[in-house]
């Protein structure tokens, strides 16, 4: 595998497969059968403590060099839920404790993004589910406002295209939404509804940046391999979107079994030519910090393989269910 010959900044997304960094979470059928008072107690002990966590997140990412890191999209559950304000007013009271932990991250020059979940679809033929997702991507905006993060692409707040075949539908929400979040967005091509000449013209007329996932456009295409002329292709048409240039991000995995399949491996073993001169890489691999470490060249601490359980569709490794 060939690797930049100038290190670029690798990202390491939301958790690490160690003890170090492993988030709470609660259900929504949990938290409901709580009483109010019940539900504040919970939610001010869980936010506290992901609060904290995110804090020795920064440490993490600093002690090993890591200057792009993907905050969790559920690292506050409930904060959005429609008619209970119990999630907002709670972090107003633990407001110190997140600008220290954003700081943290500020003052160690490490870059950080978020990644909301896919049922989030600004374009949706549904007007419930439309407005259901700009609270929600509006509430990961507040997050990263909490934290003290700037409003623009270097601290994105990354989508996917959501409907299908409803391009135009997306392109014309984009400008309405509110400065918090449209000053910060950017989309990924995905594997099935959009590939990037899809989201092309959408990133074109709203000014959102292109992210790039080589793995996913070579499912999408059903091609042989990231060596594909068109993924270099699709870097530099990417770039182009971004404003400046050196903020572009591009995601970087391997198919767990050929690259044909969506699942991740572990580590990345195929490192595209296409990326090599690409500024701010994304690694999306099962074995987080240490895929990370290999591609940096930092003798890494054997760790466990991440295991394919999951909790009410959670990876294991993104959260601890209460």
């Amino acid at each position: 595998m060939t690797l930049p010959a100038a290190i670029p900044a690798y990202g390491l997304v939301c958790m690490t497969i160690g003890p170090e960094v492993r988030f709470r979470t609660i259900t929504l059928t949990n938290y409901l059968k709580l009483s109010p008072g019940e539900r504040e107690t919970k939610l001010l002990d869980l936010y506290a403590d992901n609060i904290s966590r995110v804090r020795r997140a920064a440490d993490f990412c600093a002690e090993r060099g890591i200057r792009l890191y993907r905050l969790s999209s559920s690292l506050f559950p409930m904060f959005d839920l429609e008619g209970d304000d119990t999630g907002r007013a709670v972090l107003d009271h633990l407001a110190p404790g997140m600008r220290e932990a954003g700081q943290a991250f500020l003052d160690a020059g490490i870059r950080v993004l978020m990644h909301p979940e896919q049922f989030i679809v600004l374009n949706s033929e549904r007007p419930e589910v439309r407005a259901s997702s700009a609270r929600t991507l509006a509430a990961h905006a507040d997050t990263l406002d909490r934290f003290g993060f700037p409003r623009s692409t270097w601290n994105l707040l990354l989508l996917h295209g959501g409907k299908g075949g409803r391009a135009a539908e997306l392109a014309a929400i984009v400008p309405d939404l509110p400065d918090t979040v449209r000053l910060r967005l950017g989309f990924e091509n995905d594997e099935r509804a959009y590939g990037p000449q899809n989201l092309l013209p959408v990133c074109e007329a709203t000014g959102a940046p292109l992210v790039f996932d080589a793995h996913h456009h070579v499912v999408h295409e059903k091609l042989a391999g990231q060596e594909d002329p068109s993924v270099r292709e699709w870097v530099l048409k990417a770039r182009a979107t971004w404003r400046p240039s050196e903020w572009q991000v591009v995601h970087l995995s391997n198919g767990l079994e050929g690259p044909q399949d969506r699942r991740h491996s572990h580590l990345i073993t195929d490192f595209p030519s296409a990326y090599l001169d690409v500024p701010w890489i994304e690694v999306e691999a099962k074995g987080k910090e240490e895929a990370v470490a290999a591609l940096m060249g930092i003798p890494g601490v054997p760790l466990p393989a991440a295991q394919e359980l999951t909790v009410d569709g959670v990876p294991p490794e993104e959260a601890v269910e209460e």
